[in-house]
């Protein structure tokens, strides 16, 4: 990822390339620590109110104290100002001690996955105390996408050993059978995602029903199409799992539209 900016809780702007954390930080040690990524369209954070509720929910559940909300929304508009670019990824870092914002450049291989749809291999998951919090222990998720890459893959799609659809390392998962979405309950170790939220705003008003649950991955091989959903991919059509074709379908397309509608910018498709 190329950094553009850097800002600190107390120090402000600094260096993109000088360093933000102490040797002694638990973070580092320990790996507890916590950070939240959102989409910034035309300088303006998409959301931000919903990145920073949940990372003070996954700062909860990782038994840290609460980042400064305010400060959160100070330091956003100092690295989006300082960028010098309108479309961004834009992620906070807090460790307990230290609250940092970084901001860098959206990866424009984006566009082209988009329209070929990415290629999923299954990992088998064991989800883990954290699964629903965006704690920086995500060595295992790597280690999915990497898993993945070696099967010729551009990313994983975790299933549980009974075989239940969970979500992607980074994303939360969906698939299309006719007029319906379907897409992994939240009572499933996954993440909440604040796209995945914007999602089920969404749908009904594309005349789709959402259905929330636990479904074989049986169900989401067999769909009339797949996709991911992010707050940096958006939504992300998939056009193969685990080598076998996924038909693109026209419900990632308006959803794609919709969230760019809703964020105020026009649709990239």
């Amino acid at each position: 990822m190329n950094l553009l900016a850097v800002a600190v809780a107390g120090r402000g702007l600094v260096d993109p390339h000088a360093p933000v954390f102490t040797a002694d930080d638990e973070a580092l040690l320990r790996g507890r620590a916590v950070f939240e990524t959102a989409r910034v369209y035309d300088g303006a954070p998409f959301r931000m109110d919903a990145h920073i509720d949940r990372l003070g929910r996954s700062a909860a559940r990782v038994r840290l104290p609460a980042p400064d909300a305010d400060e959160c929304v100070r330091l956003a508009d100092g690295v989006v100002k300082a960028a010098g670019v309108s479309d961004l990824a834009l992620r906070f870092y807090w460790t307990g001690t230290t609250l940092v914002a970084t901001a860098a450049a959206v990866d424009p291989a984006l566009e082209e996955q988009r329209a070929r749809g990415l290629r999923l291999a299954v990992v088998r998951w064991s989800t883990g105390a954290l699964a629903a919090a965006k704690s920086t222990s995500y060595a295992e998720n790597m280690a999915a996408q990497d898993a993945a890459a070696e099967l010729g893959a551009d990313d994983a799609l975790l299933v549980a050993h009974d075989g239940t659809v969970l979500e992607a390392p980074t994303a939360n998962v969906w698939w299309r059978e006719g007029e319906r979405l379907l897409t992994p309950s939240l009572e499933l170790p996954i993440l909440a995602g604040v796209t995945r939220a914007v999602v089920l705003e969404l749908a009904p008003t594309l005349g789709y029903e959402v259905e929330e649950g636990s479904f074989p991955l049986l169900r989401l091989a067999t769909a009339d199409e797949v996709f991911l959903t992010s707050s940096i991919r958006e939504v992300m059509p998939v056009s193969a799992v685990d080598g076998a074709p996924i038909p693109l379908g026209e419900g990632a397309i308006a959803l794609q539209h919709a969230l760019r509608s809703a964020a105020g910018v026009p649709s990239t498709t």
